[in-house]
């Protein structure tokens, strides 16, 4: 038998967090999402084989660790992004198909609390995920910035370096390693999971499929990649009313190009906390805006 979740009673947000617990549970049992976890760890523990052997220090120096971030960060980004769609395009038909949504329905249980559980609990699980590969990044990166500092040292002190040299040398090899601009590009990437997600639970409240939530998702994540281009050429020039039309595009589709400030933490730059403060505002913005959203959407519909 399918298990239930537990009687929701008590306030809003105790009733959201038996939900999103109930939907975190029901999505981790799922074996479909298991070799995206597999793919992840393997992209993040090759990282410790592809130790330096025959070039010489001058020619490995901080590529290393660049390519450890580009690669982890772009697995994460990857899995974030699928685990984002498909497990919020399943969470719906999954409840109906199971009765699981008619019983939570019936308690009553207003439809805004089942709806901001069921998100709440995917991105419990992206937010688990992406933690335990940062985890196993950062263990990465730190053993492998003691080596590429270890034999930049010494090829250096072997060349005649001064002392100055050297310590620039270190302090560049300790800004492409494990910091905290680097913990702030994996919740960049948390970020726009949450904006992925909220829209991907928006589609399926009035979706005919998980296929057709799934692929217009995506669709429209790609799009988002290239609206502030869209949008740019268009305003060129345009009128007033057009202005108004695309500023109510911009409104209603993200532009996730604003995230792209993880190319910067993988050249080893810092990551500001305003744009930090900025990504985290409108990733909110877009929660709370699809959640509400869907349920106007939800509350219509009969079951």
């Amino acid at each position: 038998m399918t298990a239930q979740p537990a009687p929701l009673r008590g306030s809003h947000f105790s009733r959201i967090l038996v939900i999103a617990l109930h939907a975190f549970t029901q999505l981790a049992r799922m074996k479909v999402f298991y070799f995206l976890a597999v793919f992840a760890v393997i992209m993040l523990v090759s990282n410790f084989f592809n130790l330096p052997q025959h070039e010489g220090p001058e020619s490995i120096g901080v590529n290393v660790l660049r390519s450890i971030k580009s690669s982890s960060l772009g697995t994460m980004h990857l899995f974030s992004v699928v685990l984002s769609v498909v497990a919020t395009a399943l969470l719906l038909p999954k409840d109906i198909e199971d009765r699981t949504l008619y019983t939570i329905l019936a308690k009553p249980v207003p439809r805004i609390d089942y709806l901001a559980g069921k998100l709440l609990g995917v991105l419990l699980l992206i937010f688990v995920s992406l933690a335990l590969m940062d985890l196993l990044m950062t263990a990465v990166l730190h053993v492998r910035t003691g080596i590429v500092i270890d034999q930049q040292v010494a090829y250096a002190k072997q060349q005649g370096w001064p002392e100055d040299s050297i310590a620039l040398l270190r302090t560049e090899a300790l800004n492409h390693g494990a910091n905290w601009s680097l913990q702030g590009a994996v919740f960049a990437v948390f970020l726009r999971s949450i904006i992925i997600a909220s829209l991907a639970l928006l589609i399926s409240t009035f979706s005919t499929s998980t296929l057709f939530t799934t692929i217009i998702s995506f669709l429209i994540y790609f799009i988002g990649h290239f609206q502030a281009d869209a949008l740019d050429a268009f305003l060129r020039g345009g009128t007033a009313v057009e202005t108004i039309l695309t500023g109510l595009v911009s409104l209603v589709l993200p532009n996730f190009q604003i995230f792209n400030v993880i190319d910067a933490v993988i050249e080893g730059q810092a990551f500001p906390l305003a744009a930090l403060g900025k990504l985290t505002g409108l990733g909110l913005f877009y929660a709370v805006f699809y959640t509400v959203s869907s349920w106007f959407i939800f509350s219509e519909k009969e079951f």
